[in-house]
């Protein structure tokens, strides 16, 4: 029935103030305020539409994502959009595109990574998108190690220009979004060579395409990559192929920030300090965990919603059925995925505070907390974009049968989404880069040498390696002070049994791919810690509403405690608790869900997430789900003859039994 508010019983349950939770999770009043406004914007304008995306071909869903960027770009300009606006615009459009690259990775790297000049001349054509760019650096054979990248960039003297060159296949460039078929320029990661020399790995600005008829430039090969997974989804946008047969540039195209070439050809680094990029990966890290939280909060208010609407045995005499919400099974399942969405929001805000703190630092020439900065961001994008692929497609299995649909909006997210757990560094790769820095952390342990931010905590090694929990009754494990303890002292003895076995190796880089899944599994302890801790250290702050911050408070116990039942090998063999301690966890982790269940839907409405942005049948504000699944069915071509094309080539001939003479 429309008009009717199916999940309003749901609603009314609620104990806490639900427009002071959406100010909470937005990070702000004014953040509220702005998406808010542009996301109903987004909703109400037909070019946005994007209930038809699976039922287009590649190539009509590639022009309706160009009419769509452009459309935006018009709305921008017509109300004066500023950046943080235009910004929510983009992203409630949601469909991926070549702006995502654009404005996400060409303009910061003109930014971090060129000189004043450069930046002038650069950033004004891209930010009136005269010029459109992307970020040429993973190759078909090299992606997360950079340095292992094959394309050259040969200083010439002679001209004064740099000859840019795929020397073999496999270093075509491979996947950069945009590239395919929209770029006119790309930031180009080659070797750089001059006077014979390999200098590594620099950023080159190189024209792809014709600024008059968009054909490719001579000698330069490039072009779409083919079908990515799912039907929508990632197929939006042309991740790309290129390559260079001997392309000439000027010298001035190279990005000279952190290093220079000379009309005579030396090579100069400059005085800009070279650790300048890691700002930039905190940055982009950071809005990766950022981004995480939003798409597991879409997969999780979709199941909440659907859970609370689908109803399945229980029934007597005739009565009604279930709520499948109110299984234990279900909000074992459902609860620690809502918690891990505000766990995840609230490490991302965290995350936000340390790039404007390394920003800081780095202008002050302060480069003392880098190297722990860089494996904390590495670590949490590592853990929060697998937490999060894992948990859509944990969202999908939660609908049951009808969560396999398109129009649940699940299929779509969990493709859309699973690539982060490989852009921006393999999540392997990177908890390996965290375990090193974890590794090195320890050995300095004796040296007087005091660990710094996340890793603070190992400098009580003396009494984490000895302490015993004191956790006696269910309701102890409520106290921050033990869960934390617990946390911390999983982390570091983790720590210290790779480090002890390390350093029975008397090659310690043998010993360390010996030991590679163990130190993994360290990492990941020691970031689990770090989003348990920034979570109670939310709790802290000042939070106002009726309600909100006792709801808070249950859904950061329930994420802890989750990851202790979870990991529960890990906290009995470094015996940071003991058995019994850890039957208490999970009688206090009932108790807790128990006091989700009337929340619960409440809970994700606070994520404020319009029908459109959703675009999840399953998921819909009012719960009106069945009359809908039906409308979507009815509008599949498939419906629109009630006798399918070729019925009468292939399926009649069966049914008659008259295939040999049928003409196949």
């Amino acid at each position: 029935m429309e008009g009717v508010d199916h999940l309003a019983d749901e609603r009314n349950k609620a104990e806490f103030d639900v427009e002071e939770m959406k100010i909470v999770w937005a990070g702000s009043r004014h953040a509220f305020e702005v998406s808010d406004r542009i996301a109903r914007l987004v909703a109400s304008d037909p070019v946005f539409e994007k209930s038809n995306r699976a039922r287009l071909s590649r190539k009509e869903l590639f022009k309706s994502t160009l009419r769509k960027c452009a459309h935006a770009f018009k709305r921008i300009i017509e109300l004066r959009l500023n950046e943080e606006e235009a910004g929510r615009l983009r992203h409630f459009i949601d469909q991926p595109a070549y702006v995502d690259l654009h404005w996400g990775m060409f303009v910061p790297a003109i930014k971090g990574q060129g000189t004043e000049e450069q930046q002038k001349k650069w950033l004004s054509l891209a930010s009136k998108m005269q010029i459109i760019g992307c970020y040429a650096q993973t190759e078909l054979g090299h992606g997360s190690n950079v340095q292992g990248l094959e394309t050259t960039a040969t200083f010439d003297p002679k001209t004064d220009e740099f000859v840019i060159h795929t020397p073999t296949q496999t270093a075509s460039k491979w996947w950069p979004g945009g590239l395919g078929k929209v770029s006119t320029h790309a930031v180009v990661y080659a070797r750089l060579i001059t006077n014979g020399k390999d200098y590594g790995i620099h950023g080159f600005i190189v024209q792809l395409r014709s600024l008059e008829d968009h054909s490719p430039l001579p000698n330069i090969t490039v072009g779409d990559i083919g079908t990515k997974m799912g039907n929508g989804a990632y197929n939006s946008m042309d991740n790309g192929f290129l390559m260079f047969d001997h392309v000439r540039i000027p010298r001035d195209q190279m990005l000279m920030r952190l290093s220079k070439v000379t009309r005579e050809g030396k090579y100069v680094p400059s005085d800009v300090p070279k650790q300048l990029v890691y700002g930039t990966m905190v940055y982009v890290r950071q809005a990766i965990v950022a981004d995480a939280s939003i798409a597991l909060s879409r997969a999780v208010c979709i199941a909440t919603r659907y859970s609370a609407v689908r109803r399945q045995f229980g029934a007597h005499n005739g009565g009604i059925e279930t709520q499948v919400i109110d299984y234990k099974t279900q909000q074992n399942r459902l609860f620690p995925l809502l918690a891990s969405a505000y766990a995840f929001r609230f490490v991302g805000e965290w995350l936000k505070w340390l790039y404007t703190d390394v920003t800081e630092r780095l202008a002050a020439s302060d480069f003392a907390t880098l190297p722990e900065a860089h494996a904390c961001t590495a670590g949490l994008k590592s853990l929060t974009t697998t937490a999060t692929a894992d948990a859509i497609e944990e969202c999908r299995k939660l609908c049951g049968g009808h969560g396999y649909l398109w129009c649940s909006g699940l299929p779509e997210l969990f493709a859309v989404y699973v690539p982060a757990c490989t852009y921006e560094g393999d999540n392997v790769v990177l908890q390996l880069q965290v375990a090193r820095f974890l590794m090195k952390t320890v050995a300095q342990l004796g040296s007087g040498k005091v660990p710094v931010g996340t890793t603070a905590y190992m400098g009580r090694a003396a009494h984490l390696l000895q302490c015993r929990s004191g956790v006696q009754k269910a309701e102890d494990w409520l106290n921050p002070d033990a869960v934390l303890e617990a946390f911390e002292a999983r982390a570091l003895r983790m720590a210290v049994t790779c480090a002890k076995n390390l350093s029975k190796f008397e090659n310690q880089e043998q010993g360390f791919q010996e030991l590679l899944a163990d130190l993994v599994e360290a990492a990941i302890a020691h970031c689990q810690l770090i989003v348990v801790s920034k979570f109670i250290a939310k709790l802290e702050q000042d939070i106002g509403g009726k309600g909100v911050k006792k709801q808070l408070n249950n859904l950061c116990y329930i994420y802890a405690l989750y990851l202790l039942h979870k990991y529960l090998g890990d906290f009995l063999s470094t015996n940071s608790i003991t058995p019994k301690q850890a039957s208490l966890a999970n009688d206090q982790l009932r108790s807790l869900y128990s006091q989700v269940r009337p929340n619960a839907v409440a809970l994700v409405d606070a994520f404020n997430y319009t029908d459109h942005y959703l675009n999840s049948v399953l998921g819909r504000y009012d719960g009106n789900v069945y009359p809908k699944l039906f409308e979507e069915a009815w509008k599949d071509p498939l419906n629109d003859s009630v006798v399918p094309d070729g019925y009468h080539e292939y399926l009649r001939p069966v049914l008659k039994q008259q295939l040999r003479t049928a003409r196949l």
